[in-house]
């Protein structure tokens, strides 16, 4: 069987070793672009086969610190699959394995607590249509209102429920989590968010007295949102282009993801 990942980057790896180095190398982007919050938030990755198994992060290291082996491998009841004695976040099992469990198509999960998502989290509307960056995002975006800290497992129907079918799920007063049918999407679509969050806050606190924010013309917004989602033109799936140059980065920065 040919190698899907070998030959293009951006795809589901095909194995578990394939896809820890993938995701090791999520990681290590997210702490590049300065979305991580110390030893918290997470990513998580769906393990190919029928088991429904996924790899997410151990509690207490940094992102920047994670590698291919570190990943932990845990069920949907939050059982470590192999021998180690690595701990996983509770909140960051009860996030995760809900949308992976309702969800089929959430290939990975990926959660930030980053400054300009946070406080659009806290913003009636969210993400408003004011850069194109933020286009991508029209329709595609869902709520869910604060809980505590997610610690209970009871919330986890209530996270897929406010998801539905939307990429990219706005947690109030938390964060952001976005979700990809491949890890290079997940990342492209969190990664993109907030880029236009920092460029809306940029905007209304930039705006003179008297003077208004330029908004554009709903049917260009919204034929710029279908663009995205439908890969009209040139327009690939997100990650698809950017993935190599990504790890082509991270092989001459920080090879030792692999490891």
């Amino acid at each position: 069987m040919m190698n899907v990942a070998k030959n293009n980057p951006a795809a589901y790896p095909q194995t578990e070793a394939e896809l820890r180095v993938q995701l090791a190398a999520c990681y290590r982007l997210v702490a590049h672009f300065g979305m991580d919050d110390l030893i918290y938030n997470h990513i998580s990755a769906r393990v190919p086969g029928p088991e429904h198994h996924f790899l997410i992060n151990p509690y207490g290291l940094l992102f920047s610190e994670v590698t291919a082996s570190s990943l932990v491998k845990i069920d949907l009841d939050g059982n470590k699959v192999d021998a180690t004695d690595a701990e996983v976040n509770q909140a960051g099992f009860v996030i995760h394995s809900a949308i992976h469990a309702g969800r089929p198509d959430a290939l990975c999960v990926l959660h930030t607590h980053s400054e300009a998502g946070t406080a659009i989290a806290a913003m009636p509307d969210g993400l408003a249509p004011l850069s194109q960056f933020a286009m991508r995002y029209q329709g595609h975006t869902a709520f869910h209102d604060y809980e505590g800290v997610a610690l209970e497992t009871g919330e986890r129907e209530r996270l897929v429920r406010d998801l539905g079918p939307h990429h990219t799920l706005v947690l109030r007063n938390h964060g952001i989590l976005t979700v990809g049918r491949t890890i290079p999407e997940a990342f492209i679509l969190m990664y993109y968010f907030e880029k236009a969050a920092k460029v809306q806050l940029l905007a209304q606190g930039g705006v003179a007295p008297g003077q208004s924010l330029v908004y554009p013309q709903t049917e260009a917004s919204e034929l710029a949102a279908r663009q995205f989602t439908e890969f009209a033109g040139d327009i690939l799936p997100p990650g698809t282009r950017e993935w190599p140059a990504f790890l082509r980065m991270l092989e001459r920065t920080q090879p030792d993801y692999r490891l």
